[in-house]
């Protein structure tokens, strides 16, 4: 009972300081969980629209404060909006995800791995993300902050790893921005569209995503919203599609199907050594789950619609990945010559396209590559906001100078925009003839980003659980507790570092070819990056420590809810009101 009085009590004291934001310019107090700008009636619509790029200034923080604090309350008091609803992060966690690596990818995975291959690494990587999920849910419905999981790395773990997985990770949004919007230009291809078009569409798509995210977090949301509805009756419909088509159906069937390309040519392309190298195919297709969870800041109901995002990662693994895969498996031969596609943005690549025209169906191919190319810039939608928010969240740390943690009055990280679409500009490389070693080599640079991403929040999942029994504290004053518990979180971590091993193994002896050092780096240059940014921060701070003392984890500062009492309560009265529900609700609520 005491800890838990001193607890409330340093919560409290924190949200005096976060909660109560003052525009320096208007010197009006603003409750931070708005920051809203309303436009003066009595100014034009230019006037408004030059209003809302000035800066939103808040009150100088207590010089007293550590640096840590410092960090921690102004990833707190971002003023960012809070305009995405339910539905929107719904979307984002149902869709959010499916792109380029379900839709094309796994063409590729299907002619090393094989379809038991392809089905075996979905299902491991697919229980391991779903892992991740959960403790990040559980880390962001507690503190949904501005940055979310690079945030939790550098005040979870330690400040060094935390800098390196940021860096990291803002180089993969920076970097995959202009090869989708590459991609998107050479999907177009698909309809004979002559080359010398290439840069006006690559030169469209660059201002498509550009004015989305001008329009702010809305912005982002509503594209993402339409986006996802997009994608996800694309999959269903296939499912469709794809049953009728193993059951004889289309006008080229030869009968039923079943699994006969199970047992010729085979489950399995290359052995245990195909599986293995397609498990990064695998892991690259969920690239992007983790989004939901880097908008909590910008959320108006962490609380209530955070837990139903993450909960919608179970139906997506299961729905649209594994028996879509499935179908897939049974549709296509790994032996199938489109799969041998020169580029891997190629819709002739793509299982769900060579499936429909061996059927004979006309039309729909044409249909399937709109959706990839609606796929491919959802990715590059993503990588600019996610990028912005990362940028601001290293200004925020310090990690960046204070100007770039530049927020407008319309809640938009500006310069943070700014940086990305300057980077975007990269896409017009294009017109290069070296513009494939330029890309191969920009996305060697984050290609294992996703898995540091995930091993980072696993890691910060364990270090929150440990803070809270160090310091006395229990999980009842969790408004969401990952269903995967902390077990969860050391299986997301062993998977990932066995993921890690095969990538490694494959970047060294890769599958038809001999060892090269292009090769290696090739698959494997992230590491060496991320390692770089961890020790020119150990060396610049000269903080050699490897881990923050659990005692010392700030579990408070960024909280919504301050009285751990009354949260405590209603946590209760919810438990109590479900258990009071039918089996078929509570079954519902817990798997939605």
């Amino acid at each position: 009972m005491v800890a838990d009085q001193a607890s409330t009590a340093s919560v409290e004291k924190k949200g005096a300081i976060i909660y109560e934001a003052k525009d320096l310019e208007s010197g009006s107090v603003h409750d931070n969980n708005s920051f809203e700008h309303e436009d003066d009636p009595n100014k034009s619509w230019f006037q408004n629209l030059v209003d809302g790029f000035r800066e939103y200034k808040l009150e100088d923080l207590d010089p007293s404060l550590t640096p840590a604090e410092r960090a921690a309350i102004a990833t707190a008091r971002s003023p960012l909006k809070r305009h995405l609803k339910n539905r929107h992060l719904q979307m984002i966690a149902i869709g959010g995800s499916i792109g380029t690596g379900l839709f094309v990818g796994s063409g590729k995975a299907l002619r090393v791995g094989g379809p038991a291959g392809v089905i075996i690494a979905w299902i491991l990587t697919g229980s391991m993300v779903y892992s991740v999920v959960q403790a990040l849910g559980e880390l962001a419905v507690t503190l949904p902050v501005s940055g979310s999981y690079m945030s939790y790395v550098s005040r979870f773990i330690e400040p060094s790893f935390g800098f390196a997985i940021a860096y990291n990770y803002l180089l993969g949004n920076l970097i995959t921005m202009p090869l989708e919007i590459v991609a998107a230009s050479l999907t177009v291809s698909y309809w004979d569209v002559p080359k010398k078009y290439a840069d006006a569409f690559v030169a469209l798509f660059y201002i498509v995503i550009v004015a989305i995210n001008l329009f702010g977090v809305k912005g982002y949301g509503e594209a993402e919203f339409v986006f996802s509805i997009v994608k996800v009756l694309a999959i269903i419909g296939f499912i469709i599609l794809g049953i009728v088509l193993i059951c004889g159906g289309g006008p080229n069937s030869d009968g039923y199907i079943g699994a006969k390309y199970w047992h010729n040519p085979g489950g399995f392309a290359h052995g245990f050594k195909g599986f293995a190298a397609i498990f990064v195919t695998s892991a690259f297709s969920f690239a992007g789950t983790e989004m939901f969870a880097l908008a909590a800041a910008e959320t108006k109901n962490p609380r209530r619609d955070l837990p139903r995002a993450a909960k919608q990662v179970f139906w997506r693994i299961t729905l649209f990945y594994i028996i879509s895969l499935t179908l897939i498996g049974c549709l296509v031969p790994y032996t199938n010559k489109h799969l041998f596609a020169a580029t891997s943005v190629d819709a002739t690549a793509s299982p769900f396209v060579i499936a429909i025209k061996d059927a004979g169906i006309k039309g729909l191919p044409s249909v399937i590559n709109v959706v990839i190319l609606i796929a491919v810039l959802s990715v590059g939608n993503s990588c600019i906001f996610a990028g912005s928010r990362t940028v601001l969240s290293l200004s925020q740390y310090g990690y960046l100078p204070k100007s770039f943690g530049y927020v407008d009055r319309k809640g938009r990280p500006l310069v943070g925009l700014v940086l990305c679409i300057i980077f975007g500009l990269l896409s017009f490389l294009s017109a290069s003839s070296k513009r494939s070693d330029v890309f191969d080599w920009m996305l060697a640079i984050s290609g294992l980003s996703s898995f540091f991403t995930w091993g980072s929040v696993c890691i910060c999942h364990l270090r929150f659980r440990r803070g809270l029994s160090v310091q006395g504290r229990s999980t009842d004053e969790l408004a969401f507790k990952a269903q995967t518990g902390v077990w969860g979180s050391i299986y997301g971590i062993v998977l990932i570092l066995v993921a890690l091993i095969f990538q490694f193994w494959v970047a060294l002896f890769p599958i038809g070819g001999k060892p090269s050092a292009e090769t290696f780096f090739s698959a494997y240059l992230s590491l060496p990056v991320v390692l770089f940014f961890y020790i020119c921060h150990k060396l610049y701070t000269r903080n050699w420590k490897l881990l923050i003392d659990a005692k010392d984890l700030d579990l408070d500062t960024g909280r919504r809810e301050v009285d751990l009492e009354l949260l405590k309560q209603e946590i209760r009265e919810e438990k109590e009101y479900i258990s009071s529900k039918p089996i078929w609700y509570r079954t519902y609520r817990f798997w939605c």
